[in-house]
Parts: structure tokens; C-alpha cells; sequence
């Protein structure tokens, strides 16, 4: 019975049509009925031909309407419920996220439990907000919660709310709850996911030109949605997403009373990593010898839409190789050309080609050799993202803070390339602009920001404006981020001046082989009794 005063009060309109068209025909029945046979068949002759002009016309205004005036009706959404049933995303198909998943289903027990929470006063949370990095599952997080729930799902992006006209939005978000609120109760309770809130939750503006007056008043009107949402009756709950950090988000918003929870949604660590890994893998065929958790090593910082990315560019590199399983190489070739780019197929002169290889045999020697915290991944000759050459390192393990040596092992490497070219022709070549580039950034933020020069100067210098510092102070500055750069850049010429018959050794195999990775890297230092 429920259902049913449901289904006619949100169908109201259509039943009113029905019965009206049921009665006039009705009607058109009984006055035909009433006329004199040769007028009853003029009437009905000509009735096929009326039709047709009506038509006609109803479909020559519609056209004009949707084309002149359509946009006037885009306060109207189309969203329709997702039941929990079709949506099939549990907990277990969320790989990874274990933090994360641990208060969703604190959230999860509150939902299910909603009628035990009310007896003892309580109230159900009204938003969770899902704070992280892009293809971390924020969405999938959401849909999981729905399903384990048991209740509909409404899903829109923060951009579906916004359009030029005025008020367009704000309508979109009353009818958005509006279904909501009728689907719960009927169902019991209700999700609305808004992906992407960002786009309407920005800090509001306010100015007397009327800027960002549509995004406002959409954020205004969610605002008020919010606090209008009785959990005791309604029981709408309000999931957002956002790869924003907390601080753009307008404070009103993300106060209690609106958005109750936040979790935050981080990178993998190693454990799920290899989980995310053996996941993927599972969906094609490979190699029984791939090393997982190596290839979790490798993929530090890594989303699980790029792990997932990984696994099918290898499976596509495979195929164009003639293989039936996937492997080790496969998956190297994948991670290679998703962090360093295709290819670029530059001709280089034979000497050009040497002094690259001798550049690059430097940095990669002084990578090995000297930083704390990287490891090698791959030297290469070949030319990606129009660089010549280049070293590709990745971390040993998973780090949250640098320290001072770390910061400084960056510097060493990065200059590494500068002194190689240097000891070997007494000149050097342009290709050292990006790493200078890269060293003087890291030597300035040490400095500047860090406390990690040599005088006792400690303090973020770049929140005072120019105003606010004297010339000796910044010639202080400026000074100690030279003595950096100019410390390092002798330790590395030492240290590559010493050990001159590494470079040699590995320039040249990379002359003959163009590229070596970790394993091929070792192997050349261990054949020449290095190791």
C-alpha cells in the first residue's frame, strides 16, 4: 500500500493524462453516436487528416522549443535510483584502502543499525566526504558502502550542477533531493554520491559585479539541503568526492552538521600493492615466475588505476610481441613506457651518442653508489619526452618525510651528469640545463624554506614578501643555496674521479646495449669486479 501512494503521487501527472484522454474520447464516442449518419461519416473521414495536422504542428513546436528554449528546462534532472542490487561492488572487490575501508564500514554499521542509533537519541551522519588522489577508488568506496547497505544510489558529478543561466544549478540540487528523499521512503534510506565537489564547493566568492553568483547559489542551495535532511524520517545520506585538498573546499560546507566524516583516501602501501598486483594479474594469463612483490617495490606512489594500467599495457605489449603469457619484460616495457613516454627515435651523431652514454653512466653511478634512499630502475640511451638520455630511479622503500641527506644525495645526482662530461672532454653540453635546473630548486627550497643551510638561519623565508626582507638577508640566502649546489658538485667530481673505471665500464655497455635496467645495471659492475 505504501508503495503504491507512492507510485501514484510521483506518477500524478501521467495518471491526470491518462484519465483525461480516457474521458474525452469517451466523450468524442457518445457525441458521434448522437449526429446523423451522412455528418457522422464527413466527421469520421476527415478525423485521420485533423490527427495528422495536429501532429504536425505539436512536432514543429517541440522542435522550436527544444531549440530556441531547451536550456531554460536544464533545472530538470534525469537521474534515476541505482538499486544496491545492480551496482554489485562489496568490500572485498575494493582492493587495497585498508585504512579507508575500516571507517567506511564504521559508516556501514550506523546505516544498517539506523533504528537501534534512534532509540538511544542518536542520528545517523548526514555527508561523508572522501578526500584523495585521483584513481585511488573514491567511487568505488561509495558504491561499495551501497551495496553492503543495501539502499538506492543517486550518482552526479559537481560539474552535471553548473550552467550559464542563473538558478539552474540550485534547481538541479533540490530535485536531486528531492528524489532522494522519496526513494527513501520507500527503500528505507538513500545515497547521493556527488563526485568531483569540488566544481560546486569551492570557497564561496562575494563581489558587487555578481562573479561566481551560479556557483554560489548552488552551493547555497546544497547548504540548505544539508541542514533540511531529517535522518529520523528521510535518511538520506550525502557521499561527496574530491582530489582537492580540504583548505579549497568553502568551510561551511565541510563543518559538522554536513559532512560528519571525512576519510582520507592515500596511495597503496606495499602490502597493497601486491594485492592490487595479484588482483589484476588474475584477469589475464602470465608468467608464474613474475616476482609480485618486486613488482610492488617498483610501483611506489603508484594509484591503483595506474597499477591496473600497468598490468593491461603489459597484456597489449605481449600481444604485439606473439606471446600467450605476460612476463617479467613485458611488465618492465609497461612501467618504462608509462613513467619515461614513448619513445622518440632521435638520430644522434656517434660522438653525441657518447658523451650522452658517458652523462648518464654518471648519474647512475652516483645514484648506485651514494643516495641513502633510490635505487636505479633504468639507464637508458634512448630518447623519451625529448630528452637524450636519461636515469630512471625510484625509491627503496616508502618514505613520508626527507631528511637533510637525502635532499642532498638529490643534489649529487643531479649534478653527477655536469662533472661526468666534465672529467671526460673538459666541456660540457646543454643537456645539464634540466639538471642544474632541478638541483638549484632543491638547494633553494633546503635554504629558503627547510633551515637546512649552514648558518644558523632557520625559518620559512618564502612567506615574507620583499618588503619584509632586508638585501642581507636575501644575499644570506642566496649565498648558502650556492654553497650547497658548489659542496655537492665537488663531492660528486671526487667521487666520480676516483672511481673513473665504473663510468668507463658502464658508459660503454651502454653503447652496445642502449639501455640497462636494475638487474643488467648490477650485473656490469659485478662482471668487472666492482661488486
Amino acid at each position: 500500500m505504501k508503495k503504491l501512494k507512492w507510485f501514484i503521487k510521483d506518477n500524478i501527472v501521467w495518471i491526470a493524462l491518462i484519465l483525461g484522454g480516457v474521458l474525452l474520447i469517451g466523450l468524442s464516442i457518445y457525441g458521434l453516436s448522437q449526429l446523423e449518419s451522412f455528418y457522422r461519416t464527413m466527421t469520421l473521414a476527415t478525423m485521420p487528416i485533423q490527427f495528422l495536422m495536429v501532429a504536425l504542428n505539436a512536432l514543429v513546436f517541440v522542435f522550436f522549443y527544444v531549440y530556441f528554449f531547451g536550456q531554460r528546462g536544464f533545472g530538470q534532472i534525469k537521474k534515476s535510483k541505482i538499486k544496491s542490487e545492480d551496482i554489485k561492488v562489496h568490500f572485498s572487490d575494493v582492493i587495497g584502502l585498508e585504512s579507508a575501508k575500516r571507517e567506511a564500514l564504521e559508516v556501514v554499521a550506523l546505516i544498517k543499525d539506523r533504528k537501534q542509533l534512534q532509540r538511544v537519541g542518536g542520528k545517523i551522519v548526514k555527508g561523508i566526504m572522501l578526500m584523495g588522489p585521483p584513481g585511488c577508488g573514491k567511487t568505488l568506496l561509495a558504491k561499495a558502502i551501497a551495496t553492503e547497505c543495501k539502499i538506492p544510489f543517486l550518482s552526479m558529478a559537481g560539474s552535471e550542477f553548473v550552467e550559464v543561466f542563473v538558478g539552474v544549478g540550485a534547481s538541479r540540487v533540490r530535485n536531486l533531493f528531492k528524489k532522494a528523499r522519496d526513494y527513501a521512503k520507500v527503500e528505507g534510506a538513500c545515497i547521493v554520491f556527488i563526485d568531483e565537489i569540488e566544481v560546486i564547493g569551492r570557497g564561496r566568492t562575494f563581489s558587487f559585479m555578481g562573479g561566481g553568483q551560479e556557483t554560489n547559489s548552488t552551493q547555497n542551495q546544497l547548504l540548505v539541503e544539508m541542514d533540511g535532511l531529517d535522518s529520523k524520517k528521510s535518511n538520506v545520506i550525502v557521499i561527496a568526492a574530491t582530489n582537492a585538498e580540504e583548505s579549497v573546499l568553502d568551510k561551511a560546507l565541510i563543518r559538522p552538521g554536513r559532512f560528519d566524516r571525512k576519510i582520507n583516501i592515500t596511495f597503496p602501501n606495499l602490502k597493497e600493492r601486491e594485492a592490487l598486483f595479484a588482483y589484476y594479474l588474475s584477469k589475464v594469463n602470465f608468467a608464474k615466475d613474475i616476482k609480485i612483490e618486486r613488482l610492488a617495490k617498483k610501483a611506489i606512489g603508484k594509484s591503483p588505476a595506474d597499477i591496473e594500467n600497468i598490468v593491461k599495457e603489459a597484456a597489449l605489449i605481449s600481444m604485439r610481441k606473439k606471446k600467450n603469457v605476460l612476463d617479467t619484460d613485458d611488465l618492465s616495457d609497461a612501467l618504462e613506457r608509462i613513467d619515461l613516454g614513448l619513445e622518440t627515435h632521435l638520430e644522434m651523431t656517434p660522438f653525441e651518442l657518447e658523451q650522452t652514454a658517458y652523462h648518464e653512466a654518471g648519474h647512475a653511478l652516483a645514484l648506485y653508489r651514494l643516495h641513502p634512499t633510490d635505487d636505479v630502475f633504468k639507464v637508458t640511451l634512448k630518447s623519451h619526452k625529448g630528452s637524450l638520455g636519461l636515469v630512471s630511479h625510484h625509491p627503496k622503500e616508502e618514505l613520508h618525510a626527507h631528511n637533510k641527506e637525502k635532499l642532498l644525495a638529490d643534489i649529487v645526482v643531479s649534478l653527477a651528469g655536469y662533472a661526468s662530461e666534465k672529467i671526460k672532454y673538459n666541456t660540457t653540453t646543454t643537456g645539464v640545463s634540466m639538471d642544474f635546473r632541478q638541483a638549484m630548486i632543491i638547494a633553494n627550497m633546503m635554504v629558503w624554506k627547510l633551515g637546512m643551510g649552514k648558518s644558523s638561519l632557520v625559518g620559512d623565508f618564502t612567506a615574507l614578501t620583499e618588503n619584509e626582507m632586508s638585501s642581507d638577508l636575501k644575499r644570506r640566502l642566496n649565498d648558502e643555496t650556492i654553497d650547497i649546489l658548489n659542496g655537492c658538485l665537488n663531492d660528486v667530481t671526487k667521487f666520480l674521479t676516483d672511481n673513473w673505471a665504473q663510468v668507463e665500464v658502464i658508459a660503454k655497455k651502454l653503447l652496445e646495449v642502449k639501455e640497462l635496467d636494475f638487474d643488467e645495471f648490477e650485473q656490469t659492475l659485478k662482471e668487472n669486479g666492482f661488486l
